[in-house]
């Protein structure tokens, strides 16, 4: 259910600032992306499974509110990563 290794760093890859960079706003956001959509696609063939819906509404959380602290810190990369994520349609 959780991403892969290569995927993550597939995407860390693609959305680090700097090299080795592993834990900025951006990137995390990125990873969390990824994982959430893998737990709606799990969730679509597996609707009663409560325990991964927790997981899934936490990690929700966790994205938003790290979305709220770089729209409020960096505006531009905010948007750029929201673009690029393709969230807020």
């Amino acid at each position: 259910m959780a991403i892969s290794k290569e995927r993550k760093d597939q995407i860390i890859k693609e959305f680090a600032t700097h090299e080795g960079d592993t834990g900025s706003t951006q990137v995390q956001v990125a990873v969390l992306t990824a994982d959430i959509n893998e737990l709606n696609d799990h969730l679509r063939t597996h609707k009663h499974d409560y325990h991964s819906q927790r997981g899934l509404m936490k990690k929700i959380g966790h994205r938003r509110n790290l979305l709220a602290y770089l729209r409020r810190t960096d505006l531009p990369a905010y948007r750029e990563l929201i673009q690029k994520l393709g969230l807020r349609r």
